[in-house]
């Protein structure tokens, strides 16, 4: 990157003078480059943890009488330590957006960003709606992360006060609900599983890959194409979930019978088990792969009743799956203490590790894809280049 960006002093002059004051610094500097060069940059390309601290933007919060509450050069850590002191203060320096209480789409379009002036300085906040559970709030946000999944949840609980009655249809009684609540209840308890479903039902039925509206005129389309999709989510919800709970069931019967010898065997089953089914799961699971959960709750069971014939081989492929499984977490670890956000391909990941458990452990069983511990390992430098 430095041998393109030269002469640097020059270099750094041109994007100062011809960058605008506003907007957030390292995807405005990759887009420069971008322009000024032949390459190709975004923001994950730049490496902001390997600066040294004396070039990094020093943080001073300040209440409204300008004492000090705290500084540092970590403005995320600032905002965990000093709570609500830290967020920006919108509700008394911006134009009066922020509203409460809302039922229905009466307050006009929602801009995506809105930009005002606060003692000499401008800032930008982030509008979105915000779920207020029996109603939605119309809300500043700090960044466009933080307002993208506000709004979709605002989105989802506004459009469930507009379709009051069919989600208290749903709320009665889900079809044969109680069949695989029975089978769940050591994980999960029945209220907490009908609330799972019953968001997660809500969010592919009102929004699924549609664009998330921010006018009264984009809310009502899309309020008519979820009306028509209700009925064959819930159907497909439902479907799910007892092939989850039947899975599970006999997933545990099998566990009874492991010896008590297979210690490392029952630490993996434990671990995969409560990654893939746990309170929150129906909602948290991306719906592309909800549906192949059955089948990897299956593949262990098969790596269960295999292991005695193959103790030597299971050991082996435990090795490697546990190896690219801890590179996976290692990373998202690090981009959460860094607080950075993980990108859709790495979350993917996740879950072709499951596809490579099917392949390794329970071939009869197939993937949907060809996958080996070297397919990964390509796939993960492509994530790491």
């Amino acid at each position: 990157l430095r041998r393109v960006c030269v002469p640097v002093p020059e270099f750094v002059t041109g994007f100062l003078e011809h960058t605008p004051t506003h907007g957030a610094l390292l995807p405005t500097l990759a887009d420069y480059i971008q322009r000024k060069t032949s390459l190709k940059l975004s923001e994950g390309d730049f490496d902001v943890s390997a600066l040294p601290d004396h070039l990094r933007m020093n943080f001073s919060v300040v209440d409204e009488k300008g004492r000090e509450l705290g500084m540092g050069r970590d403005w995320n850590t600032l905002k965990k330590q000093l709570g609500s002191a830290a967020q920006l203060t919108f509700r008394s320096n911006s134009p009066s957006i922020e509203k409460s209480g809302l039922k229905q789409w009466d307050f006009g379009d929602l801009p995506e960003t809105l930009t005002f002036t606060k003692d000499g300085h401008q800032l930008t906040g982030y509008p979105a709606l915000e779920d207020q559970i029996d109603s939605v709030a119309v809300k500043l946000f700090d960044t466009v992360a933080e307002a993208n999944d506000n709004h979709r949840k605002g989105i989802c609980r506004l459009m469930r006060i507009e379709l009051k009655e069919q989600m208290k249809q749903l709320e009665k009684g889900l079809p044969n609900f109680n069949q695989y609540a029975l089978l769940l209840r050591n994980i999960i308890s029945p209220d907490e599983l009908k609330d799972d479903m019953l968001t997660a039902i809500a969010d592919r039925a009102f929004i699924g890959e549609d664009e998330l509206p921010r006018s009264n005129d984009a809310f009502m389309k899309l309020k008519q194409r979820a009306r028509a999709r209700l009925p064959a989510v819930t159907d497909a919800m439902t479907r799910q979930a007892q092939a989850i709970a039947n899975e599970y069931q006999a997933l545990v019967q099998q566990q009874v019978k492991m010896p008590a010898t297979v210690n490392r065997l029952k630490r993996d089953c434990e671990q995969q088990i409560g990654l893939l089914v746990y309170k929150g799961c129906f909602t948290q699971t991306p719906w592309e792969y909800l549906q192949h959960v059955p089948r990897y709750l299956k593949g262990l069971r098969l790596r269960i009743e295999k292991h005695p014939s193959n103790t030597e081989r299971d050991g082996k492929h435990a090795g490697s799956v546990g190896l690219i499984w801890q590179r996976w977490q290692d990373k998202v670890s690090a981009l959460h203490a860094a607080h950075k956000p993980i990108s859709p391909a790495l979350a993917d990941y996740r879950w072709l590790i499951e596809e490579l458990r099917i392949s390794l452990f329970a071939q009869e069983l197939r993937t949907p894809f060809p996958v080996s511990t070297k397919r990964l390992d390509k796939v993960w430098s492509e994530l790491e280049g």
